[in-house]
């Protein structure tokens, strides 16, 4: 039902290694594709930066979605991917100049600012090279989302987007500029959000900023709503397309579109994290007086997700049926924090058995890292590995 765990198909791949099922992938994009059809104004835009593998990417543009940039080196990327540069958005609280010349060279289809400097240098540079950027501005709307501290962004505590009360501030310097043109605003409150009401408080709170700024006459050509769409960590294989339904619903029946306007999307984690399996080698099972380990050649570089969020990824071993006990998951790295998952039920685990990681196609292979100057990991399609 989910992901396609055959292991006769990594038989003499070099572990470990990313396993991306494009049959997963390609029905969530029809699951998107689906909704968004329903409403001639509504615009997905993927957010690069959970997975950037270019075999990825190029299924994602077939189905005709958007890119959301926070680099320069994603805006080449998507571009070899085939991305047409007027699908791209770009946003990130640090743009560099050398980024800015980029997106305006290839004519992007806007910057997402987040400070009155940034847009500074966005129009100095536009003027400098005879261009017109346009700009939406990322406001910080203050609303809080049901996750991971690490992963929230709309609160005023954080480092993303302008405060609402600098909102008509930054939008009258755009329009004194020549260089830039304002078309609207964008927002985005954080990832891994489960809960409906957190994308209904945030819809809530645009129509109130719209309201403010048309009672001044400002009427806005786009809103941006961000993404963070969660998914199901627990049980992949019977849930792996996320809510899109009822996600797209929220802003459908709570959104107050105005007439002539186009809403934007930026989903990344629900695109891409159910196709997606790390898979590794048990190197050794390791027994104590209270501890199994099963020893992985996976380690926080290759997934750090365990690490950094205390994420929980479903594991299954592709080779054992038998029925045992409860492992620890571990990689070799000479961290304490190397650890997969504790006192988790496992079939029988020998050495030479594959361990596959479920979920992890958002901030897997992407995440990866040298430490202890490992090699990075391979990323591989169903489509290749017949």
């Amino acid at each position: 039902m989910g992901i396609d765990m055959n292991v006769e198909r990594f038989a003499g791949i070099r572990t470990p290694f990313y396993y991306y099922d494009t049959n997963i992938l390609r029905q969530t994009l029809d699951a998107i594709n689906t909704e968004i059809k329903k409403h001639d104004n509504y615009f997905v835009h993927y957010a690069v930066k959970a997975n950037a593998n270019l075999k990825v990417l190029q299924v994602i543009n077939e189905a005709g979605l958007g890119i959301d940039c926070v680099s320069g080196g994603e805006i080449e990327q998507v571009l070899k991917a085939g991305f047409p540069a007027n699908k791209i958005v770009f946003a990130g609280v640090g743009k560099s100049d050398w980024e800015i010349e980029l997106g305006l060279d290839k004519d992007i289809f806007c910057f997402n600012v987040e400070s009155i400097p940034e847009l500074e240098v966005i129009n100095e540079i536009a003027t400098r090279k005879g261009k017109v950027a346009t700009v939406c501005f990322r406001i910080n709307p203050n609303v809080g989302a049901h996750t991971h501290a690490n992963i929230t962004t709309g609160l005023a505590e954080n480092k993303f987007g302008i405060d609402m009360q600098d909102m008509e501030k930054v939008i009258s310097l755009a329009q004194s500029m020549k260089n830039v043109q304002f078309k609207g605003l964008h927002f985005h409150i954080g990832s891994q959000i489960l809960e409906m009401d957190d994308f209904i408080a945030l819809a809530h709170r645009i129509n109130d900023l719209q309201d403010r700024l048309e009672a001044q006459g400002i009427h806005l050509e786009i809103i941006n709503v961000g993404g963070g769409l969660g998914v199901d960590y627990k049980d992949p294989q019977n849930n792996p397309i996320p809510n899109f339904k009822d996600y797209f619903a929220v802003y459908e029946q709570h959104l107050k579109v105005r007439p002539g306007q186009t809403v934007h999307f930026e989903l990344g984690r629900a695109v891409v994290a159910q196709c997606g399996a790390l898979i590794t080698k048990v190197l050794y099972v390791k027994e104590n007086a209270i501890k199994k380990f099963a020893i992985v050649d996976a380690g926080f570089t290759e997934l750090i997700r365990p690490a950094l969020y205390d994420a929980h990824h479903k594991i299954i071993n592709l080779n054992s049926k038998e029925a045992d006990g409860k492992y620890d998951v571990v990689g070799p790295i000479c961290e304490s924090s190397d650890t997969f998952d504790k006192d988790i039920l496992l079939p029988k685990t020998h050495r030479g058995d594959l361990l596959a990681l479920l979920s992890a196609g958002a901030y897997g292979e992407i995440m990866a890292s040298g430490y202890n100057c490992r090699r990075l990991p391979e990323g591989y399609t169903s489509e290749e590995l017949k």
